[in-house]
Parts: C-alpha cells; sequence; structure tokens
C-alpha cells in the first residue's frame, strides 16, 4: 500500500560547476535513452507504452461482467489481487498514485471486493468502510457510482438524475442536444440515457447497506441560480421517466440505440476509451441484444486487448487500460529520435512512417456536425477511433512525420491535416481536441455533470501544439495562426504560466506554449516569453528537475510543486530551451538531474501520474512519458547551436 509522501520545496536552482565531462555524460544517457527507445518499437512500427489510471476500472469491469453474467472466477480473483495492491495505508483508494483517497473511487473498490468474495469483517475492507464513511457513506459519491449501484439495486434510479433517451431526438442547434457534449461524454451519455429509461436491476449477490449513513439529500439550490434551476427541472423529468409518450419513448430508444451501434468501431470498441464502451455493452444488452449479437460479441472480444496481466510475487494480477495510446505514443517518439539525430532514413523510422500514415483517418465524424465544410483528415490517439481523430494528436504526427525521410504519401496526408486542422479551429481563436466551439459551460451546473470535464473548450497546450505544427510547417504568418498566438497570449496566466488541460499542470501547459510562441515569431525576449520562463525557473526543484502535483488542479497551493519527474523536467527543459536559456544554470541543473536519475536500462522511473484526463478527477501515468519527452529534451539541447535541431 501507498500513503502519502512528502513533496521538496521548489526554489531557484543553484548554479552548477560545469564540469569537462558533464556533457559527456549527457550524451551518453541520451544515447542509452535512445537505444532503449529503439527496443521497445514492435515490429509493426508503433510505440505504445501502458496507459495507468485507478482502480475503478478494474472494479467497473467486474461490475460490467457481473450485469452480462458473463464474470469468471479467473478475472475475478486476479482484478481484485490488483485492486488490493493499490490500497493506500488509510484504508482508501486515490485517483493517482500518491494522491489522496477519493470516497467514490473507494466506494467502488469497496464493491468489487465484496463482489470478488471478501469479508466486510476482513482488516482492509473494515478501513475502507471506515474511510468512506468518515467521508460522508455511499452518500457522498458521484453520480457514476450511484449510477453503477443503481444497476444492481444498490441505489434507487429515483434518487439519480434524470437522462431521457429523447436527447437524440433533438436537433443539433437546440441547447444541451448530444454534440453539446463532449465526445467522450456523448457517447458515454447516450446508452446511460437507456439504461436510465429501462432501470434494470441485476442481482449483485451482496448488500453494501455498511456504506450508508443515512445522511438525507440536502435541499436543492435556491431556483433563482442555475444549479436549483436545474434541480427542479430534474424532478420534472423523473415525473415524465414514470409516465413517458410511449411513442416518443420507443422512437428515442431505437434511435439511442441506433446512434450506438453506428459508432463501434472495428476493434468493437466505443471512441477506444472505456466509459462509453461498458455502458454501450450493457445497454444494448438491456435492450435485448444477446450476448452472440455480433455487436456484444465484438465489443467483449476487443475489451481483452485492454487487459494487461501480470505475475508478480503475490500472483497473477489483472488491470484493466481506460484507453490506448498508440499514435501519440509512436508520434512523440519520432519526434524524439528525430531531435536526437536518429536519420530520418532509418528502418525505425521508416516503419513508424509508414504505420502511422495507414492509421491517417479520411472519413467523416461527429465533429463534422459543427463542421460540415471541412474536409476529412488526421489522426486519433487509439489503434481504432475513425469516429473520433483528435487536433493535438494530428498536430503532433505531422511534427513527428517531419522527423523522417519525406514521401508523396506523407505530404498529401499532411496537407489533409493542415486543411482539417484549420477547419477545426473554434471561433476565439484556439483548439479544443476533438471538436470545434464545444463550449457551452451551462452544461456543468446540470445534475448530472459531477465528474469529469464534459465539454471540450480550447485549451492552451492543445492551442500550443497547432500552432508549433503550422509554424514548422511555414505557415507561422498565416492569419488562423497568428489569432492563435493572440489566444495563447491572452490565456497566460498572472502568475506567467499556462495552464495545463492534458498533462500535470501549468508545467505541462508552460512546457507545450513557450515552444510554439517561439516558433511562431516571438522573440525571446517578449515579455510573455520571459514571464514564462522565469515562472519555470522559479519552481525547479532543489535537486534540478521539475514536477508538480496533480492535486495542483483543485488547490493553487500546489501548483508548480510536486515530487521531480522525468516527464515534468523534460518539459520544462523544452521551454526554456526554447527561451534561449539552454545554457543557463537551471537548464544545466535540470539536464545533470535526469543524467543522476537515468536507469541502466536507458529509462527513468515515474510512479507519479503527470497526464490528465479529467482536471480534478481523472488521471493517467503515461509510461512512455518518462522516455520520449526526456529523449527530446536532450536531443535538443545537446544539439550545436544553430542545427536544425536547435529549436529557436
Amino acid at each position: 500500500m501507498a500513503g502519502l509522501s512528502p513533496y521538496p520545496e521548489y526554489h531557484k536552482a543553484p548554479e552548477p560547476q560545469k564540469h569537462p565531462d558533464d556533457d559527456a555524460q549527457a550524451h551518453a544517457a541520451l544515447e542509452r535513452a535512445v537505444e532503449h527507445l529503439l527496443d521497445l518499437q514492435d515490429p509493426a512500427g508503433w510505440w505504445k507504452g501502458e496507459l495507468e489510471t485507478n482502480v475503478t476500472m478494474d472494479a467497473e469491469d467486474l461490475l460490467m461482467r457481473q450485469f452480462l453474467g458473463v464474470r469468471t472466477d479467473e478475472q475475478t480473483t486476479q482484478s481484485a489481487a490488483w485492486i488490493r495492491s493499490q490500497q493506500r495505508d488509510d484504508g482508501s483508494w486515490a485517483n493517482f498514485r500518491f494522491g489522496p483517497g477519493d470516497v467514490s473511487t473507494s466506494v467502488e473498490a469497496y464493491v468489487a471486493l465484496r463482489l470478488a468474495g471478501d469479508d466486510p469483517d476482513d482488516q482492509h475492507l473494515k478501513q475502507a468502510r471506515q474511510f468512506i464513511l468518515d467521508n460522508g457513506g455511499v452518500e457522498a459519491a458521484r453520480v457514476f457510482t450511484k449510477i453503477w449501484l443503481s444497476l444492481f439495486g444498490e441505489w434507487s434510479w429515483d434518487d439519480v438524475p434524470a437522462l431521457p433517451p429523447e436527447i437524440v431526438l433533438a436537433p443539433h442547434w437546440v441547447p444541451f442536444n448530444v454534440y453539446d457534449w463532449g465526445c467522450w461524454a456523448r457517447q458515454t451519455l447516450v446508452p446511460l440515457t437507456i439504461l436510465g429509461a429501462l432501470r434494470p436491476n441485476r442481482p449483485l449477490g451482496v448488500s453494501i447497506d455498511e456504506l450508508r449513513t443515512g445522511t438525507p439529500e440536502p435541499p436543492p439550490d435556491r431556483a433563482t441560480t442555475w444549479r436549483g434551476a436545474f434541480a427542479r427541472l430534474d424532478r420534472a423529468l423523473h415525473r415524465y421517466e414514470r409516465h413517458p409518450v410511449r411513442s416518443v419513448r420507443r422512437l428515442a430508444l431505437r434511435r439511442a440505440a441506433e446512434w450506438v451501434v453506428a459508432r463501434q468501431e472495428k476493434d468493437g470498441c466505443w471512441g477506444g476509451i472505456q466509459p462509453p464502451w461498458v455502458y454501450s455493452l450493457m445497454a444494448l444488452h438491456a435492450l435485448g441484444y444477446p450476448l452472440d449479437h455480433p455487436v456484444l460479441t465484438a465489443g467483449l472480444a476487443g475489451w481483452e486487448r485492454f487487459t494487461i496481466r501480470e505475475d508478480t510475487p503475490h500472483g497473477t494480477v489483472r488491470r484493466i487500460e481506460a484507453c490506448q495510446s498508440p499514435v501519440w505514443d509512436t508520434a512523440l517518439a519520432l519526434v524524439a529520435l528525430g531531435d536526437a539525430g536518429v536519420d530520418p532514413e532509418a528502418g525505425p523510422m521508416v516503419r513508424a512512417r509508414d504505420w502511422l500514415l495507414a492509421e491517417e483517418i479520411t472519413v467523416r465524424g461527429d465533429w463534422s456536425v459543427r463542421r460540415p465544410r471541412t474536409p476529412a483528415g488526421g489522426w486519433a490517439f487509439e489503434f481504432d477511433n475513425d469516429g473520433y481523430p483528435d487536433t493535438d494528436d494530428t498536430a503532433e504526427v505531422v511534427l513527428g512525420l517531419r522527423r523522417t525521410a519525406e514521401t508523396p504519401r506523407l505530404e498529401e496526408a499532411v496537407r489533409r491535416a493542415r486543411v482539417w486542422l484549420r477547419g477545426m479551429q473554434c471561433r476565439d481563436g484556439g483548439w479544443g481536441a476533438f471538436d470545434a466551439d464545444n463550449t457551452r459551460e451551462l452544461a456543468y451546473q446540470l445534475p448530472f455533470c459531477d465528474f469529469g470535464a464534459v465539454i471540450d473548450p480550447p485549451s492552451a497546450d492543445v492551442t500550443a501544439h497547432v500552432v508549433e505544427m503550422f509554424a514548422h510547417e511555414g505557415h507561422a504568418d498565416d492569419p488562423e495562426v497568428q489569432r492563435a498566438v493572440r489566444w495563447l497570449l491572452d490565456a497566460q496566466e498572472a502568475d506567467g504560466s499556462w495552464y495545463g488541460r492534458w498533462g500535470a499542470n501549468h508545467v505541462y501547459g508552460t512546457g507545450a506554449v513557450l515552444p510554439a510562441l517561439v516558433a511562431a515569431g516571438l522573440s525571446r525576449h517578449d515579455r510573455a516569453v520571459v514571464r514564462g520562463a522565469n515562472w519555470l525557473t522559479a519552481h525547479q526543484n532543489a535537486d534540478g528537475g521539475w514536477g508538480e502535483d496533480l492535486r495542483s488542479y483543485s488547490d493553487p497551493s500546489w501548483v508548480g510543486r510536486g515530487t521531480s519527474t522525468a516527464s515534468q523536467t523534460a518539459w520544462a527543459l523544452l521551454a526554456l530551451e526554447a527561451a534561449g536559456l539552454r545554457d543557463s544554470p537551471a537548464v544545466r541543473a535540470g539536464i545533470a538531474w535526469l543524467v543522476a536519475t537515468q536507469r541502466p536500462d536507458g529509462g527513468w522511473d515515474e510512479p507519479q501520474f503527470t497526464g490528465t484526463g479529467f482536471p480534478g478527477d481523472f488521471y493517467i501515468n503515461y509510461h512512455l512519458y518518462r522516455l520520449v519527452f526526456p529523449v527530446t529534451a536532450l536531443g535538443r539541447l545537446l544539439a550545436p547551436a544553430g542545427d536544425p535541431q536547435d529549436r529557436a
């Protein structure tokens, strides 16, 4: 079990004395890291590190299998072993390694272990129960956790927000239609409306009454507030749920099912991510789809690829990846290897290039609802997710492809990507990840929305990656790119940093924006660049590295503070290199930290989570981040000044 670990205070790095062998050690570290990264490439050309999250993935997998009637003893034993291994010393489970306990995550883990046969009087469950009760009991859990309990009769459907399937009938110009939600949220919402309408109640085999405190539901906010008004609307929808218009309800359920089935990918997944996948399988089964139906068969078979089994001293454990990131990882690996000086025509580079080109998406997806005239193009994050290419991956893939030998096919793919990205720019000049102008903030006032991001507004990190790509493609002076630069300048925080939406957090945002601004033509002496660089140097740890704890998303006192990690140190170094500080004491100390902490095999240890799924709620440990970003940073910093690899 892992308890909380202390975090060092930050301050400006000491001025290390540069010794003659410093550069030699750094070059040797880079060489080892490059060799290790090359060893990890799949023969097909791609890279993929594990995408580690929290135990809700494993608990919900067991609950889904219980709902479908396909849970086996072997699966249960192995998943339960993993869940137990992640319990903290205080009995709770956290949303990220070394993070504080989370009541909803702990409830779901507890239910899964009860399902696995653990006795509530076992010490680990007694500790878990005490933590849950001390933090409000099951009554304090998020809506999603209560929906899971409702599927098994352990929570009343009357006490979760109403989600009528009639929402799928609303045209795209009506507020809160399905396309007002972020792509991950809409794919989850539609199958949940089916489950909410059918209200299934499958046997769980155990009761969790011991997790209840009996605390009554708090009164709604005043009707004059949006949250209070929506709470009263929810009551009205619950009344409608008891007596829906039957013909409309039948049509809505049929359309919802058609919507879900149409978005299943060829590997059986939905969007390549866990939430819509599990809810879609359960929703279709609740509608009467048998387990041998091709849609369910493909869905369950595809799930196996997201399952990791590992032999440990305590037996075999089984855990579930919430998603997989081969396109993203491969693009980052190409950028890293190219910046480290690997020949663009080398076999690993060519294989990766050809694999990425085969993954290009040329069909239209949900994004085209808002951009009907934009031609298809770009790349998604996963092996199979043709419906949802994203701007972040597309920008990074182009940057990666440019590190390889050019071909006519590459040029055509890059041209289509540039056209698609221009079309996906939001009205305010920034870029969201999956959709354009997906910004209806009012959605957060709905009773359903108490967990995770549900919309996809522009973010500094994504916008920066797109700007950097366009700049390196020779389009820095284009009006669209200059609008985006102004958006980034307006998004700078008062302290000089930038917020990181998809990585932790201000170190990630600032690490992305400074290279983009300089690539787009801003002087290294521009006030925005100087302020960003000063923020980074002020938040360097005493050991020379950088780290930012994920609690910074909810607690400002953690902004820029945390244990040094390889990926976050690399992000800071990339930003400082772009800002013209490659020979500064801060950069020398950061390089020294990477050299000193490198493993003999060329990699780095990084148990901390530095990726972000939903700020404040869901986090990711990308296992390849700890390698690709240090390779990129060392490659740029050790390149001779004036070399094309010097990204200034």
